[in-house]
């Protein structure tokens, strides 16, 4: 352990170090979080960016009785380490170790449990007007990054907080960047502002100019609102925070600890909002993630010398296998238009390739449905590409502006299923019950990568309404990859015949059935494992066929049972007015914990093992 880091055990500790001492506790600090990522892999770039903020805000804020919101979490590490979780700080995002995130049950230091972006003003708000109900002298403090910041709720509760003129500090972390290089007006205007620092100066020095008329000053400040809001067009920075009913203060050095010590201490007397600027360095320290920090914003082991990944993946991923056959589809057809919020690399070479069909909308999930929707309206063909847990955010906008006008928008949902070391928040489980009883979607999930290139052609050539394929984050199945064919919309495969039980197996989980399903010949157990490939519409002849041969049919997802896959099949059955025994195997009503994912899915029985012993139970309970 490191010479100042060692003997911090909480923020009150930084109160007694010399800015010479924190700016070494930076370094150590930036060390750290460098060796201990280079073995667990997380959120390099973003943490090494935000050290000295992080020191700035707990040596200046009474903390955690002052809160600090972080939006996101990826810059969180060094409020980690300095919170009492250095000695855990090597289990980081290690199974049963240190989430990646900030987390309430982890510390009382963290007040909000995040992981999906731009949230963090609007519950910093309601803190503050939660102290302010209490009677508490509490300061409330948000951090967000530029990227966020494009995020709708962002500008939601900054709207809101200019109008309760609530006490709330908003320390917006500007390094360019979300995960990579960030799009829009938002953006392009926070840029004037980095290179513009002395216009704040101007702004100070009008006002006092007016304010030394003998007499009249302050009268003319109250009064001459049009002449002042003019010359603050002209010169002053920060006027879209200011005409939210903010105080801009800024932008400032993010990684001079004091002034940004001086600007926090500024901000609480001034009171009401206040927004300070500090621009950042993403990957600040390590010249790997300096150089591209995209590259370095989520991270497995790397060597810490080189930077270079310890393990290097050559078998060709899902998300490859994604977008290797959009680019192929998109050369011979050119409506395919690809959008993503703010994770280009999800589509691949596409931007490269066909610029004037590709939008990055920023973090704005909910814009790139409804806007996908308009595109498909007028007969392109876009697909959406964005991970499962994310497309959450966009559930008001698939029902009524994707369903509702059966707009043949295409949802690539990445991250479907257990992602590993991201956690509850990134988790993408819950993709099947929130499509599948929307009217008009379809919902597929593929078994390998082949099959997810078969999807995408489907999708391409689907014309009669929204439709959705999930795929898992990681290595593929290692098939060999041909000419993809269309799928017939709605119809299952049987890849084994069994004459004891039926597996419906979706996605993921069909080689794993298999596997269980060969495995248990040798106990006895013969048993028909089936493809189902469609969540909705599902193969209804199939499945009834196989409800009239067989007393049991297991279900098999990679979903939570709440409204997937094996509730679908048991609606149907019902339905049906067909009575058998139907063992559902999938995820439980709980937000599943980090870990890799073959360690979650041997914990919840979806691996082989766990299939085996539910088939063996079942049937002998039978």
């Amino acid at each position: 352990m490191d010479e100042l880091l060692s003997k911090i055990n909480s923020p009150q500790d930084l109160k007694a170090l010399s800015y010479e001492e924190l700016y070494s506790l930076a370094e150590e600090i930036r060390d750290e979080i460098i060796i201990t990522l280079s073995e667990t892999g997380g959120h390099l770039a973003s943490s090494l960016g935000a050290v000295e903020i992080t020191l700035a805000l707990h040596s200046a804020l009474d903390t955690p009785q002052d809160k600090i919101i972080w939006d996101v979490g990826h810059q969180s590490y060094a409020h980690k380490l300095i919170t009492g979780r250095q000695e855990e700080f090597s289990t980081l995002r290690q199974y049963g170790g240190l989430s990646g995130f900030p987390k309430r049950s982890e510390s009382e230091y963290d007040h909000l449990d995040v992981g999906h972006s731009s949230t963090s003003i609007s519950a910093a708000l309601g803190m503050a007007a939660a102290c302010d109900l209490e009677n508490k002298e509490e300061t409330v403090l948000s951090v967000i990054g530029d990227g966020a910041l494009t995020g709708g709720i962002a500008f939601e509760a900054l709207n809101h907080a200019g109008h309760l003129n609530k006490d709330l500090i908003v320390l917006l972390n500007d390094n360019e960047m979300s995960i990579s290089k960030n799009v829009g007006a938002v953006s392009n205007y926070l840029d004037k502002l980095r290179v513009n620092p002395q216009l704040h100066r101007a702004k100070e020095e009008v006002e006092n100019i007016i304010n030394k008329i003998p007499a009249l000053g302050n009268k003319v400040l109250k009064t001459a609102g049009k002449f002042k809001d003019a010359i603050k067009y002209l010169v002053v920075s920060g006027i879209l925070f200011e005409k939210l009913g903010f105080t801009y203060l800024g932008p400032i050095d993010g990684h001079n600890i004091k002034v940004l010590k001086e600007h926090i201490k500024n901000a609480e007397e001034i009171g009401g909002p206040v927004l300070i600027h500090a621009v950042t360095q993403k990957g600040k320290g390590y010249p790997p993630a300096e150089n591209t920090p995209a590259d370095y914003h989520g991270v497995g082991p790397f060597n810490v010398r080189t930077g270079k990944a310890k393990r290097k993946k050559k078998q060709l991923t899902y998300t490859q296998a994604y977008t290797q056959s959009l680019i192929d589809l998109a050369k011979a057809d050119e409506e395919i238009v690809a959008i993503t919020a703010a994770m280009p690399k999800g589509t691949g070479d596409f931007e490269n390739q066909f610029p004037d069909r590709f939008y990055d909308v920023g973090i704005a999930e909910q814009h790139a449905v409804t806007f996908g929707a308009g595109l498909a309206l007028e007969g392109a063909k876009p697909f959406i590409t964005i991970y499962s847990t994310f497309l959450q955010r966009a559930y008001d906008q698939i029902f009524h502006d994707l369903c509702l006008q059966q707009a043949p928008v295409k949802l690539a949902l990445d991250r479907g299923g257990l992602v590993g070391k991201d956690g509850e928040t990134h988790h993408g489980v819950f993709d099947f019950a929130y499509l599948r009883h929307l009217p008009n979607i379809t919902v597929m999930a593929p078994k390998d990568e082949m099959e997810l290139q078969s999807m995408v052609k489907t999708a391409a050539e689907y014309e009669a309404g929204p439709i959705a394929f999930r795929y898992p984050r990681g290595k593929g199945r290692g098939v060999k990859l041909k000419n993809p064919k269309s799928l017939e919309i709605g119809k299952g495969e049987i890849l084994r015949e069994g004459k004891d039980a039926a597996i419906l197996a979706i996605g993921s989980m069909v080689y794993p059935a298999l596997e269980a399903a060969e495995e248990l010949t040798r106990a006895g157990i013969d048993l028909t494992v089936v493809n189902s490939r469609f969540v909705k519409p599902l193969d209804q002849e199939l499945i009834l066929n196989l409800a009239q041969q067989f007393d049991t049919i297991f279900t098999i997802e990679e979903h939570v049972l709440q409204g997937g896959f094996g509730s679908a099949v048991t609606e149907l059955l019902i339905d049906n007015n067909l009575k058998l025994d139907v063992a559902r195997i999938g995820l439980p009503d709980k937000f599943i914990e980090h870990g890799t994912q073959q360690e979650l899915k041997a914990k919840y029985g979806l691996d082989v093992a766990g299939i085996k012993s539910k088939v063996k139970s079942q049937l002998q309970e039978g």
